[in-house]
């Protein structure tokens, strides 16, 4: 045994030892219902082994020999992040390529417009006074720079203005200076530890001054449309902003606005907190940054399409569906590294063991979702002969965890399609897996881009993993937060469903619900109800 094995067996052992909720014990244990198999157990789950064995071949492609630890590692680690119409995106694009050729599978890049292309370079973010101490920053996408300078300023609060007015007013303040404009944190400790330690009288105290901070500062940058242009104009050095996500350490990063062409910068919530107190109590903070990155104007973007041609039935389709694009806190791994890794993984699979399917399979890239939707939206648009031969979409977005729940959505009839699809499976796969009943389309990912056509689609979704908190746009979103078990066995589960739907003799449903449900405005859902998608980037503000 080796070293290192030991002392972590021993660690285990000294914490397994201590009395289970006791003074610096381990915490209980609480598994996730959803992980855990549904009782009793529904009818799709089987009780036998699979008989097919194109099941068995994908079963044994996918788990013994899976390939998804490694292709994930090369997308997140060595590529990272890809913001849309980026460089790294580019990057990105082609490793896809060329991941797909050496598999002998046909695929492309297909522009579906233009948009505002931007680089990261490097940013440094130190405090020199009242004290030194490197801080930890994030530059937000599409970011201004310091024009390949080392620049310092002293350290301002906005002042909360309620009027354009009043904000004209204030600007002169902001010369030379690096403004903070949003709300800190009163306390970066986790809810949760809070709820659990503190006093009633302290919990809400804390609770009351941080809900009146918060609103104080809500919107502030958004009040004035050009607020970001106009404290550069005003001779601001940069913007400091920071998104906590209620875990000790992350942050959510998103886009700065595209008219901020000064530096604006994501800081942690402690450190954030720590300038905004030295700020407000007039001691002094200073700050000395370099901040790199370049505008490279409006480019095209392009999806990357993948597809096995089918045999038999080639003018009707499977699509596979994940997006490639990612917000850059860190290495877009959750979201959507892994549904590219699945369906990236799951046409590997299909290309091995199936290579004359039925019907012609499509993997899509799809660039832009995190902006609207706009690959596969576009995609959808331009492919009339995708959506009419549409047999089944599947589309996997949230997260790493396995695969829990999907459902037929506003096509009913396709939700017992979808069990029959199931109970040819092992039941590892299905046996923690809901299927739920009609529903609405929904708008969160690219699925609602084939179902407001009336064309069948599934969304995959995934266990959470503490998803929204952790991983969700944060700045924690690497390769180590992968569940490669989850991850082999989505790939896998998606590779079945894949060649069950390409090898249906049936055609699906596309019987609406009646009646269909409401939308967002209260109004009833009509099909189709497909938001254009936006193929040049004039007017988006993230």
């Amino acid at each position: 045994m080796k070293k290192s094995v030991v002392l972590l067996a021993l660690a285990a052992s000294s914490l397994s030892a201590q009395p289970p909720g006791g003074r610096g014990g381990p915490p209980p244990v609480v598994r996730n219902p959803q992980g855990l198999p549904i009782s009793p157990a529904p009818d799709y789950v089987r009780t036998d082994a699979p008989t097919d064995p194109m099941i068995q071949k994908i079963w044994d492609e996918g788990m013994q020999r899976s390939q998804a630890a490694s292709l994930a590692q090369q997308l997140m680690d060595s590529i990272g992040p890809r913001l849309t119409g980026s460089p790294n995106m580019t990057r990105g694009q082609d490793w896809l390529l060329a991941t797909y050729k050496k598999w002998g599978v046909p695929a492309r890049k297909e522009q579906y417009g233009t948009w505002n292309s931007w680089n990261r370079g490097a940013t440094f973010v130190q405090l020199t006074a009242p004290r030194v101490k490197p801080l930890e920053a994030t530059m937000m996408s599409w970011s201004g720079n310091t024009a390949g300078k080392w620049v310092e300023g002293d350290v301002i609060t906005l002042k909360p203005y309620a009027t354009p007015e009043e904000f004209k007013a204030w600007l002169p303040n902001v010369k030379g200076k690096i403004v903070l404009a949003s709300a800190p944190r009163l306390s970066c400790r986790m809810p949760a530890q809070v709820q659990e330690f503190a006093m009633a009288s302290t919990l809400a105290a804390l609770d009351s001054a941080q809900r009146d901070l918060t609103a104080t500062y809500a919107g502030l940058t958004q009040r004035v449309p050009t607020f970001y242009a106009d404290v550069k104009a005003a001779g601001a050095v940069a913007v400091f902003e920071s998104n906590w996500s209620q875990f000790p350490g992350i942050d959510k990063v998103f886009g700065s606005p595209r008219n901020a062409a000064l530096p604006t910068i994501d800081i942690g919530c402690e450190d954030y907190g720590m300038l905004f107190r030295l700020a407000q109590n007039k001691q002094g903070p200073k700050i000395k940054m370099l901040a790199e990155s370049q505008a490279l104007g409006e480019k095209p973007v392009f999806n990357v399409v993948a597809e096995i041609k089918g045999s038999s039935k080639p003018d009707e389709y499977v699509v596979l569906s994940a997006h490639f694009d990612s917000w850059e806190g860190h290495s877009g791994a959750t979201d959507n590294g892994t549904g590219t890794i699945t369906m990236l993984e799951a046409l590997r699979i299909l290309k091995t063991v199936l290579p004359n399917p039925s019907r012609t399979i499509v993997v899509g890239h799809w660039s832009g979702e995190e902006q609207g939707l706009n690959g596969s939206g576009a995609y959808a648009a331009d492919h009339p002969e995708v959506i009419k031969g549409l047999q089944f979409a599947f589309n996997q977005d949230n997260g790493t965890g396995r695969i829990v729940s999907t459902g037929p959505s506003i096509l009913p009839e396709n939700g017992p399609r979808l069990a029959q699809y199931m109970k040819q499976m092992p039941a590892q796969l299905t046996q923690t897996i809901r299927l739920s009943g009609p529903s609405g389309i929904g708008g969160g990912s690219d699925h609602a881009s084939f179902l407001c056509h009336g064309a069948p689609a599934a969304s995959l979704g995934a266990l959470g993993w503490d998803y929204g908190n952790t991983t969700w746009h944060t700045n924690r979103d690497s390769y180590d937060k992968v569940v490669m078990d989850d991850l082999k066995q989505n790939a896998t589960l998606t590779a079945m469903f894949a060649y069950l739907a390409s090898e249906d003799p049936q055609k699906s449903s596309r019987t609406l619900m009646n009646p269909m449900p409401t939308g967002p405005n209260g109004q009833p859902i009509t099909i189709p109800n497909c938001t254009p998608p936006a193929r040049e980037s004039s007017g988006y503000r993230r």
